[in-house]
């Protein structure tokens, strides 16, 4: 069976922001006819910048994991948490769901962002066409994730909030939260600056 024709060799072009499938045009700095945004082939220098947040949002996430995110005192008792051990205080003290929430928004979906950013990335690179299918769904599922990677951030203004009913003597947001804030917005700008259309720009040997 021959391989499907490419928008490039129909003459077609995708609005990146709408979606819009217009004629390509010779034209520089052509504009989607619906929306006004620039028509690309595609995004410039994609995986030069994605590295480059998707590495900065691993160095922000070091400090997010060492430095305390959040501070209890509860009956004279103080202690500043990182995430993990957060983790265990909301589990000890009788929060498992909330305990749940956290460990997964704060590690298990970053490392499973960082995972699949530089899986992506690197298949790019080689320019391989394993698995472009999957690879197009992995980047469809890190976009959906990024939108709940904010979830810890919003656990530690909840915990301050349960101050009010008596869970905590005091709760307080620590640097941590700074970074791991910073980790999110850097993954999401990595997520948003990669050219999904790279997957299929390969041979098609391997099929």
């Amino acid at each position: 069976m021959s391989a499907l024709p490419r928008a490039q060799e129909l003459g077609l072009i995708g609005c990146h922001v709408c979606g819009l499938v217009c004629r390509d045009t010779p034209v520089e700095h052509a504009a989607c006819p619906r929306c006004g945004s620039a028509l690309q082939r595609r995004k410039p220098n994609s995986c030069a910048r994605t590295w480059a947040l998707l590495i900065a949002a691993f160095i922000f996430y070091i400090p997010a994991n060492v430095l305390p995110i959040m501070r209890t005192v509860s009956l004279g008792d103080v202690d500043d948490n990182t995430i993990l051990s957060g983790v265990i205080e909301l589990w000890v003290k009788g929060s498992p769901d909330l305990a749940v929430i956290v460990f997964t928004a704060s590690i298990v979906v970053p490392m499973l962002k960082f995972l699949v950013m530089g899986t992506l990335l690197l298949s790019v690179h080689r320019g391989t066409s394993w698995a472009r299918t999957q690879r197009a769904k992995l980047y469809r599922l890190v976009e959906f994730i990024g939108y709940w990677s904010m979830l810890d951030v919003f656990v530690v203004s909840l915990l301050t909030a349960l101050v009010q009913f008596g869970f905590f003597s005091q709760v307080a947001p620590l640097p941590g939260v700074v970074y791991f804030g910073l980790t999110v917005v850097l993954t999401m700008l990595a997520s948003m600056s990669f050219d999904p259309r790279l997957i299929w720009d390969c041979k098609d040997d391997d099929d």
